[in-house]
């Protein structure tokens, strides 16, 4: 019953697809909708699978610099497979809320923030736990270092200096340290200092009257005054005395100075409604992450005056107003759920011909031979022969299966449990491995876990590319043969990556051009204009062919025709005449000098 009950604030695996690993979210409210469903607002988490190659590599890189830092464990110290399924443990949280049917909840899991002082190997003793240290934004890709890490270490602690001995001067910078801005040991009284108070409160509120955009903004003589008895007011009026040492009139002089009274004014002021509703909608998004509410809602205040504004924000009535809001909605909504446990069958069990799930679908030296192709092989993870139920896993073509305990692995980690033939490569890597091609393809299959199997084909290693050729430009068909002694060819295939000097082709080819555009060069016979061919006509008359017919006889055998042809020309192979011969190239030079 217990397990079966989810509240606010557990982690939970969501199923979204039958063949996919379970979704890792954490439930932030649990709301009923009008159809009587229940629906779980959740906090993403995101796996390295679900995430860039170029993210991993910083997120590897992050991962070795705190293991330089901390004194636990370090990954060199693991095996291969512990390496291997620690990857699977990593999330990373990220700042994306969504809404998911409570029903596609499969059971509870724990995610907690990396602790630095512990090893990495407690996470890989405990089921169904998962650790983070960095957040993930999938708008625009980046990783961040998560805020609330605990600082602990050296690095984190103040330096204490030495006291300073009677008489020994102080030679730290006088600047950076803290102005003493109150004497205690005052001449006034502490009666003569609160009407010195009331007095600065006073000229505040008639500074606020004269100011055009104070009476806007406190229209009301009640607002203004107290506005103007805020702590600005007072600090202010506390550091003129301590200026004037302590001498009244003196002070009382500065606070109304020859141009007016002197308005002072904190950040509750300053802020406009507009900034401040654009405040509270990021606090409700981010919380107090001052940096983020500063990127991504209010870029043209400083860092100081957000935190400032943010506890004068807290004294306010708006602030007590909404608390007062969130704990009316918090009490009318659900705060547990329960769910029974899912048992519908997976569309990817591989059952056998009568339609029940084999019981030892792999069985060695069995003589029943399955019709199912994916029946006999052994599994992809663990290369076990024998389960009491198997799935289907990847594409359909590459025909993988996985036994019952790495389904169940493969749903919850997001990975299979031995490592794959290319994370053995990148171990150690091997001389088939050093084609970038394969190596790049095998990575990301591995990297999105899906199968990888070595068949022996290169079709099954390297993805396929889209053709292509290369088009020859008429400037470079004329190079080939007018510098034949520059370019070279035979050399620059052998040497594919010389580069070719193309400024001495061109120079060779401009001389070249220049000496034969006297002689022009030799080119191929072009097709006659059909006025040429008319006019050879008039001057060279056909003949009709002579031919010899005899009747054939039982004694004499029957002759072939026989054609004469011209003397001019040549007939081709299926006696007709050629290209040549009807374009008058033979004998023909020019037809129209004719």
């Amino acid at each position: 019953m217990a397990a079966n009950m989810y509240r606010v604030g557990d982690y939970v695996y969501f199923e979204n697809s039958s063949s996919n690993p379970y979704l890792i979210r954490r439930i932030e409210e649990l709301n009923k909708t009008a159809t009587g469903n229940v629906e779980a607002k959740v906090v993403c988490f995101y796996r390295r699978r679900d995430i860039s190659n170029t993210l991993i590599m910083l997120a590897d890189k992050h991962a070795k610099e705190i293991e330089e830092e901390s004194e636990t464990t370090v990954e060199a110290d693991l095996t291969d497979k512990q390496k291997h399924q620690l990857k699977h443990r990593e999330l990373f949280l990220s700042r994306q809320y969504e809404s998911l049917p409570a029903t596609h909840i499969r059971g509870k899991c724990s995610v907690a923030l990396l602790n630095e002082t512990e090893s990495v190997l407690s996470y890989l003793d405990k089921e169904d736990t998962f650790f983070y240290s960095l957040v993930y934004d999938p708008s625009v890709k980046t990783l961040l270092a998560d805020k609330g890490e605990i600082r602990v270490g050296p690095r984190y602690q103040a330096d204490i200096p030495e006291m300073l001995l009677e008489g020994e001067s102080d030679e730290r910078e006088q600047s950076k340290l803290e102005v003493k801005v109150w004497d205690p040991n005052s001449p006034l009284t502490d009666r003569q200092i609160d009407q010195f108070l009331v007095v600065a409160r006073a000229v505040g509120t008639f500074a606020r009257a004269l100011d055009c955009s104070s009476s806007v903004r406190q229209p009301s003589l009640h607002m203004s005054a107290a506005a103007a008895s805020r702590d600005i007011t007072l600090f202010h009026a506390m550091d003129t005395l301590y200026r004037h040492s302590y001498d009244l009139s003196s002070a009382i002089s500065v606070l109304v100075p020859l141009g007016g009274p002197v308005l002072c004014r904190d950040e509750m002021e300053e802020w406009s409604a507009s900034e401040a509703s654009l405040f509270e909608e990021a606090l409700e998004k981010y919380g107090k992450d001052f940096n983020d509410i500063r990127q991504d809602f209010l870029p043209w205040k400083s860092l100081t005056s957000i935190i400032e504004y943010y506890y004068m924000w807290k004294t306010t009535d708006r602030y007590v107003q909404q608390k007062r809001l969130k704990a009316a909605e918090a009490e009318s909504k659900l705060k547990q759920v329960y769910i029974p446990t899912y048992s519908k069958p997976n569309p990817n069990q591989i059952s056998t011909s009568n339609g029940k799930p084999g019981a030892v679908n792999g069985a060695v030296g069995t003589t029943f031979q399955p019709q199912n192709p994916l029946l006999g092989r052994a599994c992809e993870s663990c290369y076990a022969t024998q389960s009491h139920q198997w799935y289907s896993w990847g594409p359909p073509n590459m025909q993988c299966r996985l036994c019952a305990t790495c389904w169940l692995y493969w749903k919850k980690y997001g990975g299979l449990k031995m490592p794959t033939q290319s994370e053995e490569e990148k171990l150690s890597p091997s001389p088939a491995a050093e084609d970038p091609r394969v190596r790049s393809h095998m990575s990301r299959q591995a990297m999105q876990g899906m199968p990888v199997r070595n068949t022996g084909s290169p079709k099954s290693a390297v993805k396929t590319r889209q053709a292509f050729f290369l088009h020859t430009t008429y400037f470079t068909k004329f190079a080939r043969q007018v510098c034949k002694n520059t370019l070279r060819l035979r050399q620059a295939a052998r040497r594919p990556f010389v580069p070719i000097n193309y400024a001495a082709i061109r120079a060779e080819y401009a001389d070249r051009h220049a000496e034969l555009s006297g002689s022009p060069l030799k080119s191929k016979s072009t097709r006659k204009p059909l006025a040429c061919i008319i006019g050879y006509l008039e001057i060279h008359p056909s003949k009709k062919p002579n031919v010899i017919r005899s009747t054939p006889s039982l004694q004499t055998p029957t002759t072939k025709r026989m054609l004469t042809t011209p003397n001019h020309t040549s007939l081709s192979i299926l006696g007709k005449r050629n290209y040549s011969h009807h374009n008058g190239l033979d004998e023909l030079t020019c037809c129209v000098s004719d």
